[in-house]
């Protein structure tokens, strides 16, 4: 079937079989292998990407039900000339990261719930990424990043 969809602002069409996931359209066929797939079973989040303006697990969803649809993958979140979203760059001054692994779907989701949430507070930070594991327990400076972001985001 002929999938046709916005990805990190460009047009993109692929034919792909009925049941492709949409992680498997992002990194197979699109070669975004930022998405990562930790789980299968959409408990990790490594797999988080936004789509139409809401995180969502890329392992879990079919790439057809995406047909339309504005996707933004790890890769489309820094600026065109290289400089990072203020969420990267928090995660990288706070060393929100270990091993990396888990890094690309906590910054998707982190960038989603500050979205909706501006002034969560640390408490609602760790609720609200509880559909994200890391596995090197790097939750302390995660949670310091998305509170760094947060202030930059809300200057």
């Amino acid at each position: 079937m002929k999938v046709e969809l916005n990805v990190n602002g460009q047009a993109v069409s692929a034919d792909v079989p009925e049941n492709t996931l949409l992680v498997q359209l992002l990194r197979e066929h699109l070669q975004l292998t930022g998405t990562h797939v930790g789980c299968d079973t959409a408990q990790c989040g490594a797999c988080t990407v936004i789509a139409n303006g809401r995180s969502i697990k890329a392992c879990n969803v079919l790439a057809a039900q995406m047909q339309g649809a504005q996707v933004t993958t790890i890769e489309g979140v820094a600026a065109a000339d290289g400089e990072l979203h203020p969420m990267q760059a928090a995660f990288k001054e706070c060393h929100g990261l270990q091993c990396g692994f888990c890094t690309p779907g906590m910054v998707m989701s982190s960038i989603d719930l500050l979205g909706r949430h501006p002034n969560a507070s640390e408490a609602e930070i760790r609720e609200l990424l509880e559909g994200n594991i890391c596995r090197c327990t790097g939750y302390q400076n995660i949670v310091k990043a998305v509170q760094q972001a947060q202030k930059s985001l809300n200057a």
